[in-house]
Formats: C-alpha cells, sequence, structure tokens
C-alpha cells in the first residue's frame, strides 16, 4: 500500500450492517488508478479528529480543481516500490516494459508539480493543504521520463540511436544482411535454373539465412541442412559460400544485444537515482487519486463538508447514496432525510407505518456519520455529527440455522454484545426493538433495553410500533418521538419525519393498501381493542393536526416572501426619492457655494486693494475667518434643514436667499457686481433684470441685497471699497493714480492654462476695479493651447464685454484685445 494506514480507526463498527463495503466500492468507482481504487477500497471511519479534518480539507482543494475542469494525469499511476528496489540491486536491469511503467509514472509526478507550481489564476493561493503534502517532491522527474522515452520505443525495443554504438551495429548488420541475401539470391537463380529450388524466396532458420531446396535434390547444393519442412518435401540449406557471412551476422546480434543490456543497465542506475523521488510521487498521486475519487462523487451526489462537534447530532436533507444510486437506474428520486438530536436529547424513538423509511431513515444517520469520519463528503445540505468511536447496530434477521439461533435469541445476543461496547461516544441503532416476542413482555424489554443505552450516555436511534415505546419517549427526559410521515389521502408512506410527535403504526391500514382480502381486513378492524382504536385515532388526529401545522406554515413562508418582495420595492423606490432629494439637496449647496465665492471674491478684491493702498492684511483675515463661519453656519444648516425636511417650502431655511423679489425692485446681480432692476418674474426664482437698455435672466441665488449707498439705479457699479469704508474703524481711500498705475496688459507667456487663467482673475479684477475700458493678453503663438484656453476663459467672465484678437502691429495671434464693461 502506497498510502498510510487509517489513523485511530473506530474500534467497532458493524460494518456489513449499516453497508458500508457497497458504499466505498462506489466511491471507488469514481479513482482513476487501480491504486486510487484500492485505497478507497482500505478506508475505514477514524477517530482522529485532526486526519478527519485534514482529509475534508483536502477534498475541498480537489473539488476546486474539479470544478475547473482541470486535468490531473493518473493514468500512469501504479506501486513502484518493487521497482525501485530492484533497479537499487548491483548489476539488475529493469526490462523495456518496467522502464516504461516508471517514465509514465514520472511524466504523472511531474505534471502534478507543474499545476501546483503554476495553478490556475482563480485557484492561486487556494491549495494550501494539497500543496503541503506536495512539499517533499523537491525533484523533478521529467529528466528521468524524457531519457527513458528517447531510447525506447512505444512497442518496447530500443531506438536505433539509443546509443552511437548501438547505431553502428545496426548499421552494419544491415549491410551484413544485404549482402547475404545477395549472394542467396545468385544461388537460388543457379538452382532455379536446374529446377532443384522448391520455392524462389529466401527465409531464416535458427537466425540464419538459407533456402529451400526439393528434398530429392538436395545434394546439389553444396551446405549446411538446417532443417526440413512438416512434409519433408523441402529442406532449408545454408549454402557454403554463405555460411562466413552468417556467422558474421551473428557475431553482430550478439554485439547488438550486449549493447542493449549495457543500455538498460545505464537506464536502470537512472531509475536507482531517482527511486526515492518516484516512490514518494506516486504516494501523492496515490492520495490524489483518492481524494479525486471523492471529490468526483461528492459533485455527483451534491454532498456537502461535514462538521464536527460533540454536542450535535444534524442530518438536513440527507439521501443514503445505495438508495439514490439504485434510484437514479429507475428515475426514482430519494425523499431527502432530516434529523437532529442534541447532547440533551440524545435518543430518538422512530415510529411510524411499515414500509416508511425507518430502517433506511436510520442506516442513513450512521453511513453519513460513517463518511463522515473517513474523510468522505456526505448526499446531504448540511451535516454536522459527534466524532463515534462506535457504530453499534443491530439492524434486520439476524436468524443463524447454522448456530442453532432463533430471530428472537439472535437479537438478545447482538444486544448485549452492543450493550457492553456502548459509552458516550457511541452511535447506536436499534430497528425494531421489542419484536419477534410475546407481545405484552417485549414492550417491557424494548424500554429497559432503551433506557440502559440512554444512561449509558450513547447516541440511539431505536424504531419500534411498540405504543410503551412512544409513552417512554414523551414522558423521558432526555429521549424524542419522531414519526414517519404518511399520505392523508392515500395512507402511503410519504418518507417525511416530524421529530417531536410518535407516529401511528397503521398496520391495517399498511395491508389494506398492499391489497389484502377486504374481509380480512374488516375482520382485523372488528378486533381491534377500543383502547388501540382510541390511541390510533388519537395519533391520525395528531398528524392530521401537524399537516395542518405544516401547511400554515408553507403558506406563512410564502407571505413571507411576498412581504420581502414589497420590501424591496419599497426599498427600491425609496432609494430613488433618496437620490432625488440628493440631488435637491446638491443644488442648495451650490447655490450656497455661489454665494460663498462671490462674498470671497469682493473682498479678495478689497484685501488686494487694502494690501496696495494701506497693507489692512490683520482685517482682511477677520474678515475671512468670519465669512468662513457665516459659511459653515449655512452649510450645516442646510444639511440639518434637508435631512430632517425642515427646508421644505420654508424660504427662511435658506438665509443667503433674496425671500423677497418682485418687478421694480433693485437687486445686485453677484456674478457682475452691477445692480440692476428686476422687471418680471419669467419662471419660479427665475427673474428678468435690466441693466441699462441691456435684458438679462438670474436665478434668486444670483441676486442680493443691493448695497444702501452707491451705484445709480439701473446703472450703478457696486464698489466694494464703499462697502470696506462702512465697516467700523476702517478707512480706505481710492487715490486717482490708481487707474494711470494700472497697466494695459498683461503677459502670459511660459504659464500653464491653469496658471494664466489664475493670473488674469486678479488682473481683470484690478482693472475692473481701476475702471480700464479696454486690456490687451498676451499669450504667444505656440501650439495654440494657452491661446484657446484664455480666450474660453474671458468668453465666461464676468467682467468682459468683448475679446477680439489684436492687429498684427499689436502681436496678433500672439495676443488678444478684451473690451471690459463699464
Amino acid at each position: 500500500m502506497l498510502l498510510d494506514p487509517i489513523p485511530s480507526p473506530v474500534g467497532h463498527a458493524d460494518l456489513a450492517a449499516l453497508e458500508w463495503e457497497p458504499l466505498v466500492a462506489l466511491v471507488a468507482g469514481y479513482a482513476a488508478s487501480p491504486v486510487g481504487r484500492a485505497a478507497i477500497l482500505a478506508f475505514a471511519p477514524s477517530t482522529d479528529e485532526a486526519w478527519i479534518g485534514r482529509q475534508h480539507q483536502l477534498v475541498g482543494e480537489v473539488r476546486l480543481l474539479v470544478e475547473e475542469q482541470l486535468s490531473i494525469a493518473l493514468g500512469g499511476l501504479f506501486d513502484p516500490t518493487q521497482l525501485a528496489a530492484k533497479a537499487r540491486i548491483e548489476g539488475a536491469a529493469l526490462e523495456a516494459g518496467e522502464l516504461q511503467s516508471v517514465a509514465r509514472l514520472a511524466n504523472d509526478v511531474a505534471a502534478w508539480q507543474a499545476l501546483l507550481r503554476e495553478p490556475p489564476a482563480r485557484l492561486a493561493g487556494k491549495l494550501p493543504g494539497l500543496s503541503e503534502v506536495s512539499s517533499a517532491l523537491m525533484t523533478n522527474l521529467r529528466p528521468l521520463a524524457e531519457s527513458i522515452e528517447r531510447k525506447i520505443q512505444p512497442d518496447g525495443s530500443l531506438a536505433d540511436d539509443a546509443s552511437p554504438e548501438l547505431a553502428r551495429i545496426r548499421r552494419e548488420q544491415e549491410r551484413q544482411q544485404r549482402a547475404i541475401e545477395e549472394s542467396l539470391r545468385a544461388a537460388l537463380r543457379k538452382l532455379t535454373g536446374e529446377g532443384a529450388t522448391q520455392d524462389d524466396l529466401i527465409t531464416i532458420r535458427g537466425e540464419r539465412f538459407v533456402i529451400p531446396v526439393r528434398a530429392e535434390l538436395k545434394r546439389r547444393v553444396h551446405g549446411v541442412i538446417h532443417g526440413a519442412s512438416s512434409s519433408g518435401q523441402t529442406v532449408y540449406v545454408e549454402p557454403l559460400e554463405t555460411i562466413e557471412q552468417n556467422n558474421e551476422l551473428m557475431r553482430l546480434l550478439d554485439e547488438e544485444q550486449e549493447e542493449i543490456h549495457r543500455i538498460f543497465l545505464a537506464l536502470t542506475r537512472l531509475v536507482a537515482g531517482y527511486a526515492q523521488t518516484l516512490v514518494e510521487g506516486a504516494q501523492v498521486l496515490a492520495l490524489v487519486d483518492s481524494l479525486l475519487a471523492r471529490a468526483r462523487f461528492a459533485r455527483a451526489y451534491g454532498c456537502a463538508t461535514p462538521t464536527f462537534g460533540p454536542d450535535l447530532l444534524l442530518v438536513r436533507g440527507g439521501r443514503h447514496p445505495l438508495l439514490e444510486k439504485r434510484l437514479r437506474a429507475t428515475g426514482g428520486e430519494v425523499v431527502p432525510l432530516h434529523m437532529e438530536l442534541t447532547a440533551s436529547e440524545r435518543q430518538l424513538i422512530l415510529s411510524g407505518p411499515n414500509t416508511g423509511g425507518k430502517t433506511v431513515a436510520l442506516k442513513t444517520t450512521a453511513l453519513l456519520a460513517m463518511m463522515a469520519q473517513a474523510g468522505i463528503p456526505v448526499p446531504a445540505e448540511a451535516a454536522s455529527f459527534p466524532v463515534f468511536t462506535a457504530f453499534l447496530a443491530d439492524i434486520g434477521d439476524a436468524q443463524s440455522i447454522e448456530a442453532a439461533l432463533s430471530t428472537f435469541s439472535a437479537h438478545i445476543t447482538n444486544l448485549d454484545r452492543l450493550s457492553r461496547q456502548a459509552g458516550e461516544r457511541a452511535l447506536v441503532l436499534l430497528d425494531e426493538l421489542g419484536s419477534a416476542t410475546d407481545p405484552e413482555e417485549g414492550p417491557a424489554l424494548a424500554v429497559a433495553v432503551a433506557a440502559h443505552f440512554l444512561a449509558a450516555g450513547a447516541w440511539s436511534l431505536i424504531s419500534t410500533h411498540h405504543t410503551s415505546l412512544k409513552v417512554y419517549a414523551a414522558n423521558t427526559p432526555g429521549v424524542r418521538n419522531a414519526a414517519a410521515g404518511v399520505d392523508e389521502g392515500t395512507l402511503a408512506p410519504n418518507y417525511h419525519f416530524h421529530l417531536g410527535v410518535p407516529g401511528a403504526s397503521a398496520g391495517i391500514q399498511t395491508a389494506e393498501r398492499l391489497g389484502l382480502n377486504a374481509a380480512i381486513i374488516a375482520a382485523a378492524r372488528a378486533r381491534l381493542g377500543s383502547q388501540q382504536a382510541d390511541i390510533a385515532r388519537f395519533l391520525d388526529k395528531l398528524h392530521s393536526e401537524l399537516t395542518e401545522l405544516e401547511t400554515e406554515r408553507k403558506k406563512t413562508r410564502e407571505e413571507q416572501y411576498a412581504l420581502n418582495l414589497e420590501r424591496k420595492r419599497l426599498e427600491r423606490e425609496g432609494d430613488v426619492e433618496m437620490r432625488n432629494r440628493v440631488r435637491e439637496l446638491e443644488a442648495k449647496l451650490a447655490s450656497l457655494m455661489k454665494d460663498f465665492e462671490f462674498q470671497m471674491r469682493e473682498n479678495v478684491r478689497v484685501i488686494e486693494d487694502r494690501a496696495a493702498q494701506q497693507k489692512l492684511s490683520k482685517e482682511a483675515e477677520r474678515r475671512i475667518q468670519r465669512l468662513r463661519r457665516e459659511f459653515q453656519e449655512s452649510f450645516n444648516q442646510a444639511v440639518v434643514a434637508h435631512r430632517t425636511g425642515a427646508d421644505q417650502g420654508d424660504a427662511n431655511a435658506q438665509p443667503h436667499l433674496l425671500r423677497h423679489i418682485a418687478p421694480g425692485d433693485r437687486v445686485l446681480i453677484k456674478s457682475m457686481g452691477k445692480v440692476g432692476v428686476v422687471q418680471r418674474e419669467v419662471e419660479n426664482d427665475l427673474f428678468e433684470i435690466a441693466l441699462g437698455p441691456i435684458k438679462m435672466r438670474c436665478k434668486r441665488d444670483e441676486c442680493s441685497a443691493p448695497p444702501a449707498s452707491g451705484g445709480d439705479s439701473g446703472q450703478g457699479k457696486y464698489d466694494p471699497l464703499a462697502a470696506a469704508r462702512r465697516q467700523k474703524g476702517v478707512r480706505i481711500s481710492v487715490s486717482s493714480e490708481n487707474a494711470e498705475a494700472m497697466r494695459m496688459e498683461i503677459n502670459l507667456i511660459g504659464r500653464t492654462v491653469d496658471e494664466a487663467t489664475g493670473e488674469l482673475e486678479k488682473y481683470l479684477d484690478r482693472a475692473f476695479l481701476a475702471g480700464l475700458p479696454r486690456v490687451r493678453v498676451i499669450h504667444g503663438h505656440g501650439a495654440g493651447i494657452l491661446r484657446r484656453g484664455v480666450r474660453e476663459f474671458l468668453k465666461s467672465h464676468p467682467h468682459v464685454a468683448g475679446i477680439e484678437e489684436a492687429a498684427q502691429n499689436e502681436g496678433g495671434q500672439g495676443a488678444t484685445l478684451v473690451e471690459l464693461r463699464q
């Protein structure tokens, strides 16, 4: 065996009763090699939790490879232990077939190494377990495989170029054979003319070239006779003239065999050098094949990776794999099993009708637990088990004529064995407990046996038809009832199990469903005692209520599903409303920002003027800080009002906006710094405003209250200096020389577009304050990028009335003339 034995196997396991061997045979059918199949067939449940967890991790990683549809080369896998030992023997030579087997194995190991070295991108870092178990494979076996394949041909013969000496010998053999054939053909032609030959051909006898001669004329040919035909009419003669040639050919054949043996010895020595890696590689591939078989089985049967814990036995959607295989072949379908026991309720009493699936439920639970402890994924939606140290079962008819045991005595003998082996970590399965004996004593014995296993702390599943056991389960802490369900209409089993309630055996109904004589059914019902009838009616009523409850539960789930859909719909509509509210908030914040930018721009002009006149930097800093605080307060008020909805329809929630604008009002247009007269309201928050003969449309947030003084009606220009003069303790005067000192042009050559527009904006502000009517902007020719950027900026600037390209004597395309608003 290439794989190590299963560590800490379960000591007591009734494998035959629980159909373990057919199960591992089913899984082994998914292996790619005899070695992998043998490894699976040797599997058994283990109690080593670390090993169990490791196996499930490795199976999970191989399942990733299977899902990626990656091909894992395992066709050359075999156990090379004996060949490796033979290769180490001095003077031993492996045969051609053995060497070819080694080459195929070496190729498979090298392919596995390459896969782990460069896995698909989606699996990078997701195969730590496989990488670890393969970490010992440090040597690349590809050179070994290539050396063997280069010398040995697919049919097992050595290639002519396996060595220079072999090539020389075979060339000489060909020459010698041609010489012999020529000599023999000459002899044949001579003898044919004399009528001495039987056939005109050359043949071989005893590795020597000969010609066929008629027996009665053999003395005419001088040579050595090497035999006769079966009829005796023909003898095979080696002519004297070819004897030496044949001797030379035989010598060359001997040399060839010696060289072939020498080559095989050399290849064997090469294999000996790789022997340890070959064995280790085969061990890894044997494990991989066993993992691959389990992964393929898991994919085929929809298996889940189980979990383990000492306090829970859970099977959700479990299916018996052998039953599922059989039903698949006939087009049937397995009804999934749901089973749950806890540390505080370790015993389950399962009752219900005959053919209701009770025995299958017991076997399925135990078999899935055994599979989990053997590192095999379980066919279920989810599963969790304690790690059991024993799987004990009393299932089926154990009658033995050879051992002189009746059905009852065989059960008792088996129960005695189970009672001695069961402990807290044992799983005990008892099918039809208390049957095959007196109907009075059987139930009493059954209750006593169940109580014994409960006291021992074993996890136990017991099927029964006895009412006494059902009552025992209802009245005993740590025990649960469960019922095998039946279809209310047909009374046929539906193989669904209801935990927490006992089931009705319904033997008479089952017999009737199976076609027993109606007269017998009627007589049986007449003989049924009133107590049994009352119990049957009670259980029928209970199951009817359970069915109604399940129907209500299903209806509730459907209503919950509908509510979830409605909630998601409302959430989607709420998302749309929230996006609309966010857009409203963005519009409000944009309005606040526009107002803040206007105030900052006007104050920057004042600050720059002061710096030029009196350098009042401290006062400017105080004003900036105050404006920042005011903007932050306005911002916070807008956010809070928007989140609470308090600003809906409330103009006071946006204090920076003019609340009342009516025709005839004078307003300051922020973007131009000029006062105009409102003509009319075009639409909500959009007004037509006259600036002298010019009429324009402005939004409410683009207007503010005009200054208290300065500027005439419709044409006055807002003067930030005048506003600054009204600040207490500040004295500002504008020199009449300001316009004269202001340059009429700005040179932006060498700047980027961003740098140029920043300088240009400041320059235009100063030129506008100085009252210049026209300025020149020098931007140069270049690639035209700066020219285009500057002109685009000028077109949208509020101080600019118009632009035109400069005349040739003023710079041509390298300059732009700018008309400023007055």
